[in-house]
């Protein structure tokens, strides 16, 4: 190659990956908005009842976190089955509108027209989570086809950096009202949209687009115990990030009544400062598993430090709000392997249902939330909020221990090969 065709290619690389980035950061906004604006919103909505505000609360992240997970498999599979670049388009227009239709829920008498108020919010929710779905598996696995095997470490963590700030963003915005927040989250959509027109395909996907190959073919991923197990593996070391975030964070107001806090926690700030530490994290998981050569040995320090994080929130009795930031600013930077995390994934498949795995998994990881919710509701009957607490966390670090145990490292592997059925 030319030192002109170079220089084309490098920017076009870099391009993509920045395209990657910020779809991830719109990716976080949308996703993490309704955590963040759930009691203003349920309250304009006419939502007044404590209890009901946190039962209606976690019905409608339950069926945002459904729609990831049905998104998950219908996404991944296009991924593989007709490109990663057109799933993206696809996505993006879907979360979006859902998003619209949110930001415009408020001013529609819905009562008025025997709607159900609480059931549409969490249908258009269900929708968005469908939409949602796509972004990140796609866009990684986009990172991991196109750049070098030593560098594609960089290109994850880099994504994950930027992306995480869509929480940050997802936060400010929520401050000048609800409504607002998901009008803007909406916007954000098509400004990307407009933006990946500029991006191109995965040359590893190109390689096999026409070729007589199963492509995108869910099953494979059960029909080879072998292939399931790893599978199955691959989820189920992601799970205590979700949890922290999704219970110990989103929950906050209700975890600091169990730990007699001194002023009332903001489930809002505790996600920003939460998503704020896991950038920083994924910055330090993505620069340590490059110098040490190793992603297993990587997730294995960062599952252990999420423990002792999280016991210094759950054993933070009379806790204040700054103290409340600086402890969700910690349990961030120790979950912060979100990147490393979906890396692990993508490497452990080949080129035909790698956009499949990358996206299915992370989805299940947020998927997950509902039975971590159930399971901890379950626990909290008969424990209360803080002791149930602890035992969730202790039995989801001890399955991504062992599950991480039984996987292979995938530093450095070549990836261009596929699965045969």
């Amino acid at each position: 190659m030319t030192t002109a065709t170079n220089a084309k290619t490098s920017r076009n690389i870099i391009f993509l990956v920045i395209v990657a980035a910020l779809g991830y950061f719109v990716d976080i906004y949308d996703l993490l908005v309704f955590a963040i604006v759930r009691i203003p919103s349920l309250k304009a909505l006419g939502i007044t009842d404590k209890d009901a505000i946190t039962n209606d609360g976690h019905f409608i992240m339950n069926m945002q976190m459904f729609g990831l997970l049905l998104g998950g498999i219908l996404w991944g599979i296009m991924g593989d089955k007709i490109g990663r670049i057109k799933v993206l388009f696809g996505s993006i227009l879907l979360y979006s509108i859902a998003n619209f239709a949110n930001g415009f829920i408020g001013d529609i008498n819905l009562s008025s027209l025997n709607i159900d108020t609480v059931h549409t919010y969490a249908i258009i929710r269900f929708i968005a989570g469908i939409g949602l779905a796509g972004e990140l598996g796609a866009g990684i696995t986009l990172v991991t086809e196109t750049l070098s095997k030593e560098k594609r470490g960089y290109g994850t963590m880099i994504v994950a950096f930027i992306g995480l700030f869509g929480a940050a963003a997802a936060y400010f915005v929520s401050q000048y009202g609800w409504q607002k927040a998901y009008i803007i989250g909406g916007i954000l959509g098509v400004l990307l949209l407009l933006l990946r027109l500029g991006t191109f395909e995965s040359g590893m996907y190109k390689n096999i687009e026409k070729a007589s190959v199963s492509k995108g073919n869910f099953f494979m991923l059960f029909t080879d115990f072998g292939r399931f197990k790893k599978y199955l593996y691959c989820i189920l070391i992601g799970a205590p990030l979700w949890y922290v975030v999704g219970i110990l964070v989103t929950n906050s107001p209700e975890f600091g009544v169990a730990l007699g806090a001194k002023d009332t926690l903001s489930a809002g700030s505790g996600i920003y400062y939460t998503y704020l530490g896991i950038a920083i994290g994924d910055i330090f998981a993505g620069v340590l598993s490059q110098v040490i050569k190793s992603r297993k040995i990587t997730m294995v320090v960062f599952l252990l430090l999420s423990v002792v994080s999280v016991a210094c929130y759950l054993s933070a009795k009379g806790l204040d709000s700054k103290q409340f930031i600086w402890l969700c600013f910690f349990m961030g930077c120790s979950v912060g392997y979100w990147a490393t995390f979906v890396t692990i994934a993508a490497e452990q498949f080949g080129t035909n249902i790698r956009a499949t795995v990358a996206t299915t998994a992370p989805n299940f990881v947020r998927g997950s939330l509902i039975p971590i919710t159930f399971a901890f509701d379950a626990f909290k009957a008969h424990y209360g909020m803080i002791t149930s607490g602890y035992i969730m966390m202790a039995i989801l670090t001890v399955i991504a221990l062992f599950s991480l145990s039984q996987l292979k490292e995938t530093f450095g592997k070549d990836l261009d090969y596929l699965e045969v059925s």
